[in-house]
């Protein structure tokens, strides 16, 4: 990174490795720069998953932010006991979750809970239990905008699993959630275009659907990180950024033009000297996420290191003869290709400011389970 010194910490040679530290100031600096990108605290419908902590949320909620995003029960569940007022589960409601979601708005009565649906069956399940419990679920079709893990093909079928939706008592049909994580295009340019062309494909299902259906103004909860930038030019959509605001050295790589700085290090120590010009770090895949394959992390003041074997507990790498390799039991922090499964790896990560710990938060909705 160009600036050494931003993940300083004094005193960091008392705290055991691998820990991952979060820097507040940093994370806080990114919730506002995507409010800005925004316009406005209340278009940003963010996702959780990657920190899955309260304190952070808290802090978007003292920013403006009011809506936000989840993959998880627990994940919904920590929202509501923060006072979040709209949680969105943007992931499939089967077997079990459906109950434990409809329990989640009887207990919690001031937030509203929204669920996403892409199959009809898996939706008559979930407004059957609702409408028996005397509950309304405020419902998003999940469009396919082309990462092909779930959500209705963009085209006819969305229309068509809209009209269906709305014949069902316990659930109401207003709009549509589409995330689009594959568009992570280095030119600006050629992102913009691709996010322009789906969008243009669901606006006019939607005219569509509005044409036949008496005062129907549909929502739409959009983008993911890299792209969300590209739908905030448009009025009235609500922007779903996740990884914004902790960041990692993932997306920083790939899409330069966003204005993120990685909020999170893992303080690491170098454990052994294998062979010459190799160097071992105690940070396993136990440690920092072992997706994407090839560069997991970045050593922050030795980016020229080249990561050799990653195991559970070890990752080795070297450097080329011209640079020396750093001391065993010297302090290095690696900033995370993928921070969202790197904080699931860690039952609380330690807070930083202006080169200090000051505290600690717990990844509250790291386990799936919290009391429902």
């Amino acid at each position: 990174m160009e600036n050494n010194n931003l993940y300083y910490i004094e005193n960091n040679n008392t705290i055991e490795t691998p820990s991952l530290i979060y820097h507040r100031d940093i994370i806080e600096d990114n919730i506002k720069k995507s409010i800005d990108i925004a316009g406005d605290a209340k278009r940003l419908w963010p996702h959780v998953k990657t920190h899955k902590t309260r304190e952070l949320i808290m802090m978007q909620k003292d920013l403006g932010i009011e809506r936000f995003k989840c993959a998880t029960i627990a994940e919904a569940e920590m929202l509501a006991t923060v006072g979040a007022k709209h949680v969105l589960v943007a992931y499939p409601l089967i077997g079990p979750n459906i109950m434990r979601f409809v329990r989640l708005q009887q207990t919690f009565g001031k937030t509203l809970f929204w669920a996403i649906v892409d199959d009809f069956k898996q939706l008559t399940q979930l407004a059957t239990c609702a409408n028996a419990e005397g509950l309304t679920i405020p419902l998003l079709i999940d469009v396919n905008y082309g990462m092909n893990r779930t959500g209705v093909p963009l085209g006819p079928e969305v229309e068509s699993i809209f009209h269906q939706a709305r014949l069902l008592k316990g659930v109401e049909m207003l709009g549509f959630h589409c995330y689009d994580g594959h568009h992570t295009d280095f030119d600006l340019t050629r992102r913009m275009e691709r996010v322009d062309q789906q969008n243009n494909v669901m606006f006019s299902i939607a005219e569509s659907i509005v044409s036949k259906v008496d005062n129907f103004k549909p929502i739409f909860v959009m983008g993911g990180t890299p792209s969300f930038p590209c739908h905030a030019k448009t009025p009235e959509l609500f922007l779903s950024p996740g990884t914004a605001f902790v960041y990692d050295y993932g997306y920083s790589k790939k899409v330069p033009d966003l204005p993120f700085v990685p909020g999170a290090t893992i303080l690491t120590r170098v454990i052994s000297h294998p062979i010459p010009h190799h160097f071992t770090l105690d940070l396993g895949h136990k440690g920092i996420a072992a997706d994407p394959t090839g560069q997991r992390g970045l050593i922050v003041g030795m980016e020229d290191a080249k990561p050799l074997g990653h195991s559970e507990e070890h990752w080795v790498f070297s450097r080329d003869a011209n640079y020396t390799i750093p001391p065993i039991g010297s302090l290095w922090h690696v900033i995370p290709t993928h921070i969202c499964p790197t904080s699931a790896l860690y039952p609380w990560v330690f807070v930083a400011q202006k080169g200090e710990i000051i505290g600690r938060w717990n990844i509250a909705a790291r386990n799936r389970h919290l009391c429902f």
